[in-house]
C-alpha cells in the first residue's frame, strides 16, 4: 500500500510539473509569435514597467531572478530598442533601465505573463506550504546534482560562455 501511494505521489508531482512547464512553454512560444520577444522578455519588461526606472539589481529583485540573469534579457531587450540604459540624474555610477514608447506600445497587446501568474500562486502559498515547497524543489534540484548551475529564466537562451563550468560532482 505504502508503495502505491508513493507512486501515485510521485506521477502526481511529475503531472503538475508537466502542466507548469507546458504552460510556460507555450506562453513563451505565444509571445514569440504575437509580439516578437520571448515569455521571459515579456515578463522582464512588465516589471521594469511598473517603475519609473529601476537598476539592474532592483530588476533582479523585482523578477526574482539573479542580476546576471536578469542581465541577459535586459540586453536584448536593448537591443530590440525596448528598454533604455541611462545614467542615473542622482548617481553617475548607477545605470538605470526604463521601459520605451515602444516597449509599452508592445505591453498594450501582451497578455498577463505565465511567470507572473506562477509568482501569484506562490506567493498565495500559506508560509508553511510555501517554504515546505522551496525546501521540497532545493532537495530535488540536489538530488539531480543541479545545485551548482546557474538558473536562467524560463524558455530563455544562455549567452554562450567560453568557458562553461560543469558540476564537477556529475563529472567524477
Amino acid at each position: 500500500m505504502q508503495s502505491q501511494s508513493r507512486e501515485a505521489d510521485i506521477a502526481s508531482i511529475l503531472d503538475d510539473l508537466r502542466r507548469i512547464v507546458r504552460e510556460l512553454r507555450e506562453a513563451s512560444r505565444s509571445a514569440e509569435r504575437t509580439l516578437g520577444v520571448t515569455a521571459a522578455q515579456l515578463f522582464v519588461l512588465k516589471m521594469l514597467a511598473e517603475a519609473p526606472t529601476l537598476s539592474l539589481s532592483g530588476l533582479a529583485r523585482r523578477t526574482s531572478t539573479h542580476q546576471s540573469t536578469v542581465s541577459v534579457v535586459v540586453k536584448r531587450l536593448v537591443s530590440a530598442r525596448l528598454v533604455t540604459r541611462v545614467t542615473s540624474a542622482t548617481d553617475a555610477r548607477r545605470v538605470e533601465l526604463a521601459v520605451t514608447a515602444r516597449g509599452r506600445a508592445l505591453l498594450k497587446k501582451a497578455p498577463l505573463a505565465a511567470q507572473e501568474r506562477l509568482i501569484e500562486s506562490i506567493e498565495q502559498l500559506p508560509n508553511t506550504q510555501r517554504k515546505a515547497l522551496a525546501n521540497g524543489l532545493r532537495q530535488v534540484v540536489t538530488g539531480m546534482l543541479l545545485d551548482q548551475e546557474r538558473p536562467v529564466m524560463f524558455f530563455e537562451e544562455e549567452e554562450p560562455q567560453r568557458e562553461r563550468k560543469t558540476n564537477s560532482r556529475a563529472s567524477s
